[in-house]
């Protein structure tokens, strides 16, 4: 059992029945051209949390556990992207659309793609989600319960979206779940401080945040 610093206290977890999930690094949102980009945004504060990713990634995966990767993306025909969703706001690019890295949002399209220093290595699981959460139209929580899982450490973007809705999704569905605060990020730093301060409220609701040190040294003691 592995008992990391986190808040509102401590977060103790069985390495064997945890996966790290990460959400949606992939090129449409964290780099320059892509959708994230294309609606005014500010990459740059995306990219700057890979490397603090990195080191978790590389810890987690010397320690044998098990990875998740999540991609927002939609079929070519773009049959589970409803109206509601592709024509919210007034952006230059909607999904479907081509942009710099293909179309925007749709699976097997270069800008839909984890960004390299995150790619999936074999073995990991790769989901491809609709919706905003992980666990929308997926999968997921049929495969985790399969293999045991009852705790997930979540990392990516973006914080008060699709990290979030994701949290809510597997709290409603009885998994503890622990955010490292420095290894997600928003385009807009207001709400990735709500979106935190919301998950660990009134004794972890949602659930608990730590920063990637904290994770890392509680491994390495273990």
């Amino acid at each position: 059992m592995i008992t990391v610093a986190a808040q509102p206290f401590g977060f103790a977890f069985e390495p064997a029945r945890t996966a790290l999930v990460i959400i949606d690094m992939q090129r449409d949102f964290v780099e320059p051209g892509g959708f994230g980009e294309s609606l005014g945004n500010d990459v740059s504060r995306l990219t700057a949390i890979v490397p603090a990713c990195r080191r978790v990634l590389d810890a987690w995966r010397e320690a044998g556990g098990m990875v998740v990767h999540t991609r927002e993306a939609h079929r070519g025909d773009l049959a589970d992207c409803p109206p509601a969703k592709r024509n919210r706001g007034a952006p230059r690019l909607r999904i479907g659309d081509v942009g710099p890295m293909g179309r925007i949002l749709v699976a097997g399209e270069p800008g839909n793609q984890i960004v390299a220093e995150l790619a999936p290595q074999p073995g990991e699981w790769e989901i491809d989600k609709p919706g905003k959460g992980a666990f929308y139209a997926t999968f997921l929580h049929d495969k985790l319960q399969r293999a045991g899982v009852t705790h997930l450490v979540f990392m990516g973007v973006t914080t008060e979206v699709c990290v979030q809705t994701s949290m809510r999704e597997a709290n409603d569905r009885g998994y503890e779940c622990l955010l490292l605060e420095d290894c997600t990020e928003s385009y807009f730093p207001a709400f990735k401080t709500a979106a935190i301060e919301m998950m660990r409220a009134q004794g972890a609701i949602v659930g608990w945040t730590a920063t990637s040190g904290e994770l890392l040294a509680a491994m390495q003691d273990c």
